[in-house]
């Protein structure tokens, strides 16, 4: 037994973080005081916490404070598994703490930077990366290199729009965790928090929808395997008003929180296609959101570096965020789609990848919101984002501000991508055919007067070519580009 104590971080709060020693745990009331937050993640991080202190027993030092250095000065007894965010692992470097390689992920640091060594001057793409760790770890592999299936990817399958006239999927309900006097002690200090004006809390609180232990993540897998897995792949993409978790798992809160493995989770999953009771293309989709872009962009966090979010701006876009997104005020929205989107996030705290990347996303990379400022927006306002998960994702993926480091090409699409995944059209004042007048709907306008302000960056890249040919020929130009710098509302 070492006299060493382990210190363990809001995302290392299960099993595959715990060797057996004792354990130190802090609840420093400053990292909920740095910008405005969505209640319902502030909610998540307090109640697990709180929750793995009250399974530790005496095996745990639990300490609520107002800062970290209220415990961690002067000691000299510490050991750290590497955190997940570079504040984070200055703040144990500089406390002296033994630290041991980072765990949570289904490739390692070592492993992704011997495959990214490997590469030369080649780009870090994600498909070669996935079907790294396919061969390497035998996830869905019929031999050495031989795929079930015959192929790495089925995502050609996985694009269905929702069912026509549709209100749901009609799933059952997802399993959702039951709140003790943990979560009612939570909600009462929140309360005070706020009151006191320590907090700046944003959006709904409760009741809590996403597991902060182990065997509350435990059910959560168990019931998205039994009710919704076979369905995730074919609808992966849709989004309907009634359904805001469609076929999703709802496990990026636990796997964040470190409360279940990522390989547990993919393993399971795998398990279901080898027993005959999940359609490989369902199956494969999940595995590569988790052992593909999860692992990637975590990896890439560290590859790309600390100033990655602030040095990264390809398309000039500085123009402020408007409060109605700041707020999350949906009543200030025009736009069905995204008021839709927005009151889903003050609900839930959470929305699946096509409205955060199509919607949310789509409209910043269009009307060129500053790309700090949203990466910093959307790591607050979703219980499940991260300093790692959002960089890649909203720099990168979303915004295009790196220039193609994550992404070949803007992932800028008009209203008719919109009407054909959602059913957000149909109640929606503007119509997505339309271009100009009032009717004109902001994603199909906005569509083209991106890419006229855009141009002179993209048109160095081949993939754009067609597009920007598109916008050559467009006859009512200058009128959509004019109509679109006046709009003011969303």
């Amino acid at each position: 037994m070492t006299d060493r104590i382990r210190w363990i971080f809001a995302g290392q709060l299960g099993a595959e973080f715990d060797d057996g020693s004792r354990m130190l745990l802090i609840e420093a009331r400053q990292a909920f005081q740095r910008a405005p937050l969505h209640r319902a993640k502030a909610h998540l991080l307090l109640s697990a916490v709180r929750h793995r202190a009250a399974a530790l027993g005496d095996r745990v030092e639990f300490h609520q404070v107002e800062r970290y250095s209220d415990v961690i000065a002067g000691r000299t007894d510490l050991e750290v598994i590497d955190p997940t965010s570079y504040a984070a692992r200055r703040l144990v470097r500089q406390a002296g703490a033994a630290i041991l390689p980072s765990r949570g992920f289904v490739s390692t640091e070592a492993e992704f930077a011997e495959w990214a060594a490997s590469r030369g001057t080649k780009r870090l793409l994600l498909e070669d990366f996935y079907r790294t760790v396919r061969i390497r770890t035998g996830l869905l592999m019929d031999g050495p290199t031989t795929p079930v299936g015959g192929q790495f990817n089925f995502d050609h399958e996985n694009r269905q729009p929702p069912p026509k006239r549709a209100v749901t999927l009609g799933l059952p309900e997802p399993w959702w965790p039951e709140e003790d006097e943990i979560d009612a002690e939570v909600r009462r200090d929140l309360d005070r928090w706020q009151a006191d004006g320590l907090v700046n809390l944003i959006g709904a609180d409760g009741p809590r929808r996403f597991a902060v232990t182990p065997e509350e993540a435990e059910l959560a897998l168990a019931d998205f395997i039994e009710s919704r897995l076979n369905d995730f792949g074919p609808f992966e993409d849709a989004t309907l008003t009634g359904d805001w978790t469609m076929a999703h798992s709802l496990l990026s809160v636990p796997m964040n929180l470190g409360v279940i493995s990522p390989r547990r989770v993919v393993d399971a999953v795998a398990e279901e296609f080898t027993a005959g009771r999940a359609p490989i293309a369902s199956v494969e989709a999940v595995v590569r959101q988790i052992a593909g872009w999860r692992d990637y962009v975590w990896h890439l966090y560290w590859h790309l570096g600390e100033e990655y979010t602030t040095a990264n701006n390809a398309l000039g876009a500085t123009t402020p965020m408007p409060d109605a997104l700041l707020n999350l005020d949906a009543d200030e929205i025009e736009a069905n789609c995204v008021r839709q989107t927005v009151a889903g996030v003050a609900e839930h705290g959470w929305a699946h990848h096509i409205p955060r990347l199509m919607i949310l996303g789509n409209l910043g990379l269009q009307r060129g919101y500053d790309p700090q400022q949203m990466n910093e927006w959307f790591t607050a306002m979703f219980v499940d984002g991260t300093p790692w998960v959002m960089p890649a994702n909203v720099i990168g993926m979303a915004l295009h501000a790196d220039g193609g480091i994550v992404a070949t090409k803007p992932y800028a699409a008009g209203g008719a991508y919109i009407n054909r995944m959602t059913d957000f059209c149909g109640g929606c004042k503007f119509k997505p055919t339309v271009r100009l007048g009032p009717e004109a709907c902001p994603f199909t306008a906005g569509y083209w007067a991106f890419l006229d302000r855009t141009e002179p960056v993209l048109r160095s890249n081949h993939r754009m070519a067609q597009t920007l040919g598109g916008l050559r020929k467009l006859v009512d130009r200058d009128a959509v580009v004019a109509q679109e710098s006046l709009r003011t509302t969303l």
